[in-house]
Order: C-alpha cells, then structure tokens, then sequence
C-alpha cells in the first residue's frame, strides 16, 4: 500500500483538503505530531484506525512504523502540520521509504502563514509595495542555511518575508530587520492559528519582541514582516484591467 503525507493544514479540522480527508477516511494507521494538531483532524479517521503521535519519535522510529504500515497492506496516512512543501522533513522520509521500496505520495495543505494572512485580512503581494513572498526560516538552532541565503540579502530586496522556526529569535531578527525595512514596518505573528489557542499579534519591528516574550511564544508561530500589511493608496493591478486586446490576424 501507500504512506500518503498529507498536510494538515494550521491545526483546523475543517481546514483540511477534500483529498485529505477522503485519505484520512480510509487510512489504517495515522501518523500525526501531537504538538500541532487539533484533534478533531483525527476524527476523520476511521474509528478502528492505529493513530500514532511522533512528537517523541525519532525519524528511525516513525520510518519503521511507515514501513509496518505498508508491510500490513495498509493506507497509512502521515500528517504534516501546515503545507508539506516546506519545513515538513518529508524529503529525509520520503529517502529513507525510497530505501526500504515503501510507495508514497504527498497531498498539499493549507500553509499557517496563508491562514494568518487570510485573518488578518491581507493580501502579501500589493502592486508597486511587494510582489515577492520570501519563505524561510532563522538558522540559530537548525541546520545552517545554505551559501547566499543571508536573511539581510533576502530583506534587502523588500520582499514580504515569512519566518518559520524563528519565535524565540524575535528580538534579534526585529532589530536585524530593521535596519533594512525600518522599524515602523509592520509585522504580523500568527501562533496556532485555526487552532483552539490561536493568538494574533500585530505590531512593528520596533515592538513586535515585545508582544512575543509577553505573550510567551516559544513554538508554532510564523512571523510576517513587511509593508504590504498595511498598504495603502496603493495602485491597481493589471489583473481586471480594461486593456485592448489585440486584433486577430
């Protein structure tokens, strides 16, 4: 059978996938990190399903449940919190399956900085404020960044940038950032958004530290920095534009 990673979205029951769901309907084992996930995604799993929570496994020992699953011919289902397209660790899974001749496959989700957006009413891509949307992540604890990925290099394009894995680095990143989009530059920090505990918190490089240790934010937050979240008098895109068309020859 298939491991079928599938992102579970911010943490919300009804933010997943029809898809998602459908997988989850017929799964025989789920695999899912306590941590992040609200769980009421676990009800669509079927009563008699073998759910697993791995927030104290280690990858051997979530690869050797993944490969029991497939060995019993069963749909084993493996959630991802967010979008399993970043900062999901399927890449070292999905290695370790090819090895062990495990199929698999990926279903996409809703990512938690498209969740915070969508709360805080913001669109990060304003024509002529920013057009680009910078995904990544501080390096402090992790895995070092690769050559060229300087969080100064990405910010001084003004891009929106998006920080994952960074909330205990808040106060260090602000004042970083700072220097290249200023300090009154807004910022938004979103902490299990759709879940039962969702906090928002909206501020500025100048305060956004603050908030954070205030609030005691340690873990699941994405921080949003840039000024497409409050722009204003910004000018209109060519997206419903009454331009000509151009004559058929």
């Amino acid at each position: 059978m298939t491991v079928h990673f599938i992102g579970a979205g911010p943490g919300a029951a009804d933010l997943l996938t029809v898809r998602a769901t459908r997988l989850l309907g017929h799964s025989q084992m789920c695999l899912y990190a306590g941590t992040y996930l609200d769980a009421e995604v676990l009800s669509h799993c079927p009563p008699d399903a073998e759910l697993v929570d791995t927030q104290h496994l280690s990858l051997d020992e979530i690869t050797a449940h993944l490969v029991r699953g497939h060995e019993a011919g069963w749909s084993v289902a493996r959630l991802c919190s967010g979008d399993p397209s970043v900062y999901s660790a399927i890449a070292e899974q999905a290695r370790r399956l090819d090895a062990a001749g495990v199929p698999w496959d990926i279903t996409p989700g809703v990512a938690a900085y498209a969740a915070t957006a969508a709360l805080v009413g913001r669109e990060l891509t304003v024509p002529e404020v920013a057009q680009s949307v910078v995904l990544t992540r501080a390096h402090k604890d992790s895995t070092k960044m690769p050559p060229g990925e300087q969080l100064a290099a990405f910010a001084a394009t003004g891009a929106t940038l998006v920080l994952h894995l960074a909330i205990r680095h808040t106060r260090r990143l602000a004042e970083e950032l700072a220097a290249h989009y200023g300090a009154d530059c807004p910022v938004v920090v979103g902490s299990q958004v759709s879940g039962p505990e969702e906090l928002i918190l909206r501020g500025t490089l100048a305060d956004i530290a603050d908030q954070v240790e205030e609030a005691g934010l340690r873990q699941a937050a994405v921080i949003i920095v840039g000024w497409a979240l409050n722009a204003e008098g910004f000018v209109e895109s060519h997206l419903y534009s009454c331009r000509p068309r151009p004559a058929r020859a």
